[in-house]
């Protein structure tokens, strides 16, 4: 058995990491909730957007906190134009051929990051980066802190646009009934490019708060990607609270796994929990049995 110590530092290293979890698997779960399809593209977008800041930080000295306004917005053009000009047309409507495309899109990222960037390993330094605060009887680093405020706050904020807004509404909509909406006069198309980018465009936050603690490769979104899907099926497919507790959920399991059985079999707990909610309860925790 583990000193109490080891445990809670364990669990608070798994909550701060699943809240960054629970990020990259919101915008996942917005894009199936509306276009009801799964992003195979979601982790080669994350990938790139951890590129992103790395060369923000490199070539123009932008510390990756900041480089969120950069960030955000440029992750949400690229997926408003993605939806727009490449996975819209190329489509035609099946759903199918949304699955090919973006799996397409994915190998396509992969492959100009591998490119220009080779396949080395890159990481960034900063003033902050070792440095750590004291939470009862556990030390954390302040990178991890900072993303698991940021990435609470960004969830709030996505959590918001969709309940109170104008566009929030008009996104449940679409995603309850596609043909009324388009009879009311929603414009369904812009619907969604603007969940398309709105799910990039957290993946750009999750990256600034990601990278000042983590490294970016060109394979660095698999991982991720993986562990988003996960979280999306266990909190229940096109469920946001579903996902933001899946994440938390997630990390914890992972934190504790790799504490018992060591870092190389962390996820092993993960895959675990996948296999069983496919088995007992294949809708999710807070997903609607079909």
């Amino acid at each position: 058995m583990f000193d109490p110590s080891i445990l809670w530092a364990s669990v608070l290293n798994g909550v701060t990491t699943g809240a960054v979890y629970a990020l990259i698997a919101l915008g996942l779960t917005l894009i199936y909730g509306v276009l009801h399809i799964i992003n195979f593209a979601h982790g080669a977008s994350l990938m790139m957007a951890l590129y992103g800041v790395y060369f923000l930080k490199e070539r123009l000295g932008i510390d990756p906190y900041l480089a969120l306004p950069v960030v955000v917005p440029l992750m949400f053009v690229l997926g408003y134009a993605l939806q727009r000009v490449v996975i819209n047309r190329a489509s035609h409507g099946k759903d199918e051929n949304i699955l090919l495309v973006t799996l397409g899109l994915s190998i396509v990222m992969e492959n100009l990051a591998l490119l220009f960037f080779k396949s080395d390993t890159r990481t960034i330094d900063t003033a902050y980066t070792l440095t750590t605060w004291s939470i009862g009887s556990a030390m954390i680093s302040l990178p991890k802190l900072v993303a698991f405020v940021g990435a609470l706050v960004v969830s709030a904020l996505l959590l918001w646009m969709v309940r109170g807004t104008d566009l929030g509404r008009a996104i449940r909509a679409v995603a309850k009934e596609t043909h009324g909406a388009r009879l009311m006069g929603i414009d369904v198309e812009h619907v969604y490019a603007m969940c398309f980018g709105i799910g990039l465009a957290c993946l750009g936050a999750a990256a600034c708060f990601l990278l000042p603690a983590y490294y970016v490769n060109p394979q660095v979104g698999n991982g991720f990607v993986l562990v988003a899907f996960t979280i999306v099926v266990l909190g229940g497919m096109g469920s946001f609270a579903g996902a933001l507790l899946g994440g938390l959920l997630i990390g914890v399991v992972e934190s504790l796994g790799g504490l018992y059985l060591g870092e190389s079999l962390g996820q092993v707990g993960i895959f675990v929990i996948f296999i069983a909610v496919l088995l007992l309860r294949p809708q999710g925790f807070f997903g609607a049995r079909t």
